[in-house]
């Protein structure tokens, strides 16, 4: 996306998906924010972001208007063709749980919404969050917006902070990617295939969180049992069940010389073990005979 001097959106009230998208364009480029409807000069200018109004999406111009797509389309919103722009939209999707529920908010309604999610009508808005309602209706009130206002810089610290973490994901997934290896660990009849991060990662800020985030991107959650990843409080380990896959208890080795804490649900344990195979002992002694994880493929 080339350098933006402007970016335009309606006016009147304002909605998550408007507000968030501008968010982003301004953490990007710090330009000013207008409140009105364009012109066709806007939507002819790339230098101008025309955002949730004006009847177009065309990203080489930096357009991004929804409304005008048909009933069938997926739903998508303003927010949606910004992170598309500026080509986040897939780790967002993944790693932004709740993206998705904002898509079909804005297109589709709240009682559509609802019924996709599967809760009563009501539910939606027993979420609204009044840090929602404040910064939206601090935004709406003005024609103009700029830095140095609070409701600018804080909507310029949301967009940095949601682009910082997509990119902090994107770079532990690739740095779990180039290291790690998948075991089969075997034990009561049983195959935990295992995801194991060595330290040669380096010092991952979330060493279970890039895991995690990796086995996600990689597929791989009706798979993977078990996580192993350097643990960020000493040399050794920590072990974990990788969406509390119920065929592992880690307080079942507990007792074990070289393991320091077994979290009391049973679902981690910090171990002062570095080599591959004690590791993988561990993994096999907190299988649970018996058990069956759901849907396991």
């Amino acid at each position: 996306m080339d350098p933006l001097r402007l970016v335009v959106t309606h006016p009147g009230g304002a909605h998550k998906d408007d507000l968030l998208a501008c968010s982003l364009l301004i953490a990007r480029h710090g330009c000013p924010i207008e409140r009105r409807d364009p012109a066709p000069e806007d939507l002819a200018d790339a230098a101008v972001a025309v955002v949730d109004v004006g009847g177009v999406h065309d990203a080489s111009k930096n357009n991004f208007d929804h409304h005008h797509f048909p009933r069938e389309h997926p739903p998508t919103c303003a927010l949606s063709l910004v992170l598309r722009a500026l080509e986040v939209y897939d780790d967002a999707r993944m790693f932004c749980d709740w993206l998705e529920p904002a898509e079909w908010f804005d297109s589709r309604g709240p009682k559509k919404t609802a019924e996709w999610l599967g809760v009563p009508r009501q539910a939606i808005s027993q979420l609204h969050s009044p840090i929602d309602g404040t910064l939206m209706r601090g935004f709406a009130a003005g024609a103009a917006h700029r830095q140095g206002e609070v409701v600018y810089d804080y909507m310029r610290l949301v967009g940095r902070d949601l682009l910082d973490y997509l990119g902090d994901v994107r770079a532990g997934i690739e740095r779990v990617r180039a290291v790690a290896a998948r075991w089969q660990v075997e034990a009561h009849g049983q195959v935990i295939e295992t995801v194991f991060v060595p330290r040669a990662s380096g010092a991952l800020e979330d060493p279970s969180g890039s895991a995690a985030r990796y086995i996600r991107a990689e597929g791989l959650e009706d798979v993977v049992g078990a996580m192993v990843y350097p643990d960020r409080r000493g040399d050794g380990y920590g072990i974990q069940r990788y969406e509390d896959d119920p065929r592992l208890d880690f307080t079942r080795v507990e007792a074990e010389a070289d393991v320091r804490f077994a979290h009391a649900s049973g679902f981690v344990c910090k171990t002062d073990a570095t080599e591959p195979e004690r590791l993988k002992q561990l993994v096999a002694g907190a299988v649970v005979p018996g058990a069956q994880r759901p849907g396991l493929s």
